[in-house]
């Protein structure tokens, strides 16, 4: 049982939605982003997602496109990512952490290479938002072998013919975009969201998890109460890049998550 599958069987339990927070790794530089993603677990957060800088994101709105460029400049690198995550489990060794980026990165470090140092480092699960199911012997199938979840997502367009694939190899949970379109581009709806999750479930006992669009606590709560927990990651970075010192962002995602929490 990976820490993610044991957070959720701790949320089950407890009769509580989840609440996942993106941040990305290094902005706007190592030692602000080390003690922010330090504070998220006592802000209420259960799964914190740390997102890898890359050059060319595909699925990134400005917000977080810019936040990459910011912690690339301030020397961001994957090892420092790792290393960012080995700092945070010296003191956490229970929260969840899901690498979230692109496929290049790891490819240049080799796939075993890098699913080695990922686990030594503490990371539990794998976001790689451009593989599709068809290279799942790629990266999914070495992951999953490793110990890692490798969670997958599922967006408006993946029809009831695609949805099995995307379901395949997928573990730990099941992302669904809630919008067509790059983060941070438009606002969730619940009474969309909700029937789109009913049917993932249909499908999978798997925990089924809503982002994109998602930017106030009742929208947290009202997401949250259609799905088994939602995911917030623009709105707390755009607080980062608006200069606000780090307690002020983790005072705004604890209002997310007390929203999310009350779903």
């Amino acid at each position: 049982m990976t820490r993610i599958d044991a957070k959720f069987a701790a949320l089950r339990r407890e009769r509580k939605k989840a609440f996942v927070s993106y941040v990305m790794a290094g902005d706007p530089d190592f030692d602000t982003s080390l003690a922010l993603v330090k504070g998220l677990p006592a802000a209420g957060v259960d799964i914190i997602e740390l997102g890898l800088p890359f050059t060319d994101p595909m699925a990134d709105g400005s917000t977080i496109q810019l936040a990459g460029q910011r912690a690339l400049e301030s020397g961001m690198t994957l090892d420092r990512t790792l290393e960012l995550t080995r700092r945070f489990r010296e003191g956490d060794n229970t929260t969840p952490i899901v690498m979230m980026g692109y496929y290049n990165p790891i490819y240049s470090r080799g796939v075993d290479r890098f699913l080695e140092q990922a686990k030594v480092a503490g990371i539990d699960g794998l976001i790689i938002v451009d593989l599709p199911p068809e290279e799942d012997d790629e990266l999914c199938i070495p992951a999953q072998a490793a110990g890692l979840n490798f969670i997958r997502l599922a967006t408006p367009t993946t029809d009831d013919k695609r949805l099995p694939k995307v379901l395949q190899n997928t573990s730990g949970f099941v992302y669904y975009v809630s919008i067509t379109g790059i983060t941070g581009a438009a606002e969730a709806q619940a009474a969309d969201v909700g029937p789109e999750v009913a049917r993932i479930k249909s499908q999978t006992d798997l925990p089924v998890i809503v982002g994109f669009g998602i930017r106030t606590p009742d929208a947290s709560q009202a997401i949250a109460g259609v799905a088994d927990g939602c995911v917030v990651g623009s709105a707390i970075v755009a607080e980062l890049a608006n200069g606000k010192p780090v307690s002020d962002v983790l005072a705004f995602v604890k209002s997310l998550s007390d929203g999310a929490h009350r779903a």
